[in-house]
C-alpha cells in the first residue's frame, strides 16, 4: 500500500484567464467598463471623461495595485476596519472581594487532609528520559543493578 500523497502547491495563486489576467481582475474589469458604459448614456461628453478618468483610475488601483503582497481591496476593507474600531483599549480591573464568594463552611480551615506532593528528583528525570527515548532498551539503575547482581 502506497501512503504517497499530493500536496497542493501555490495554493494563494489565482487561476488566470487570458494571459496575466486573473478571474478578480477580470470581473473587476468588466464591472469598471458598465460603469463606463452608464457614465456615457447619463453623462455629457466633458462629465463622462472626467467619470471615465476616475473610474479607470479606480479600475486599474483595485485590479492591479497590492499593498503588502495583498490586494487592494483587502488593504482597503482593513483601513476601513481600523477606522471603526476604538484607538485605544482600556481595561477597566474590577476590585472583587474574595469574601464575597466564599461558602460558610470555608471559614474552618482543614489543613489535616491537605496532602504534600512529593517531586520526583532531577536525577529519576533523566533517567526515565532516557528509557523513554531508547524505546525500552535501557531498563534503568536498578535493573540493571539486579541484573549485574550488585545489590
Amino acid at each position: 500500500m502506497d501512503n504517497r500523497f499530493i500536496v497542493p502547491q501555490f495554493i494563494d495563486a489565482e487561476d488566470r484567464i487570458w494571459g496575466p489576467i486573473t478571474v478578480r481582475q477580470f470581473i473587476i474589469i468588466l464591472v469598471g467598463g458598465l460603469f463606463i458604459f452608464l457614465a456615457y448614456k447619463m453623462a455629457d461628453f466633458s462629465l463622462f471623461l472626467f467619470e471615465t478618468v476616475i473610474i479607470v483610475i479606480l479600475i486599474v488601483l483595485f485590479a492591479f495595485y497590492k499593498v503588502n503582497g495583498a490586494p487592494f481591496h483587502i488593504f482597503a476593507l482593513n483601513v476601513v476596519e481600523t477606522f471603526k474600531k476604538p484607538n485605544t483599549r482600556v481595561w477597566r480591573k474590577e476590585y472583587i472581594r474574595k469574601e464575597e464568594f466564599r461558602a460558610k463552611d470555608e471559614d474552618k480551615l482543614e489543613t489535616e487532609g491537605i496532602a504534600r506532593k512529593n517531586f520526583i528528583p532531577s536525577k529519576k528525570l533523566a533517567e526515565l528520559s532516557l528509557i523513554i527515548d531508547t524505546g525500552g532498551a535501557y531498563k534503568g539503575e536498578q535493573d540493571a543493578n539486579k541484573a549485574n547482581n550488585i545489590f
